[in-house]
């Protein structure tokens, strides 16, 4: 049986937490953000886990990360 390929698109965007969660990058941070408060900038820092309902689609994505 031959090994599945990870997407790359997906590898690069996704990191597995120590209890086996996916973790990504949260969105509304790349542009027009002169008019974003400071404090809502900071927050859009932090990583989020992906939810529950998209775990399995995308473990399936990145088998071996």
């Amino acid at each position: 049986m031959p090994k599945m390929k990870t997407k790359r698109a997906a590898a690069k965007r996704l990191k597995k937490t120590a209890s086996g969660k996916l973790k990504r990058a949260g969105g509304w941070k790349q542009h027009k953000l002169e008019k974003k408060h400071p404090k809502r900038r900071r927050k859009l820092r932090a990583s989020k886990i992906v939810s529950k309902a998209d775990e399995k689609r995308l473990k399936a994505l990145v088998p071996y990360l």
